[in-house]
């Protein structure tokens, strides 16, 4: 049997989590969940790093919510392929690039603290090069 990739631990991995910890994890699923969806309409919000946080929590409190984002019409093959193969989409990578370019503009903007609009702008900066260094489609043997 072939080993599996470390990103595909999903609902069919048995860990005896304790029962505060499973609940910690479906909270932190949940509210991922939630600023996931919340970015869909809000700049500041990223929403692909939210849905991919309440996956893999999802994936170790909850078979059932990790079978429904899987399952998801929207962004269900977006997890599926990152937990496959750390793939992010082109179209994400752009429509994160322009979300935080706004973000990064309204942010030097009106923040009056520069140090900390540097600080954010550099953050965001970071996630960027990390978000496009990731591969577009699964590597084919």
């Amino acid at each position: 049997m072939p080993a599996e990739h470390p990103r595909e631990q999903s609902t069919t991995r048995k860990t005896a989590l304790p029962a505060p910890a499973r609940w910690f994890l479906l909270g932190l699923a949940v509210l991922s969940l939630v600023l996931g969806i919340a970015g869909i309409f809000l700049p500041v919000l990223p929403t692909v790093p939210f849905l991919l946080l309440a996956a893999w929590a999802a994936g170790h409190s909850s078979p059932r919510l990790s079978r429904w984002l899987e399952s998801h019409p929207r962004f269900g093959s977006q997890i599926r392929d990152w937990r496959r193969a750390g793939v992010v989409g082109r179209r994400a990578k752009w429509s994160a690039t322009v979300v935080m370019g706004a973000s990064a503009i309204a942010t030097v903007l009106l923040l009056r603290n520069h140090w900390a609009a540097l600080a954010i702008v550099a953050v965001m900066a970071c996630v960027l090069a990390w978000l496009w260094l990731r591969p577009e489609q699964a590597a084919t043997h």
